[in-house]
């Protein structure tokens, strides 16, 4: 019987334990990325997208409304 799924659910002595060792392997991820330098390589690249991304909406919105 597997109880895999349900395992970090259940309401057993160990469960603050085993999520406290989650966030603190989140927490230390998010450090890493965070503290390092692929935080500023991440927002140039989440800038030029959202450009990328603006236009091709606007060029969406403006073909649906040409085809009304």
């Amino acid at each position: 019987m597997c109880r895999w799924p349900l395992s970090a659910f259940d309401l057993g002595e160990k469960a603050m334990l085993r999520y406290a060792v989650i966030f603190f392997i989140i927490a230390i991820i998010a450090a890493v990325f965070g503290f390092g330098g692929i935080a500023t390589g991440a927002a140039e690249i989440a800038k030029i997208l959202f450009f990328i991304f603006l236009v091709i909406f606007l060029a969406t919105l403006l073909l649906g409304l040409i085809r009304r």
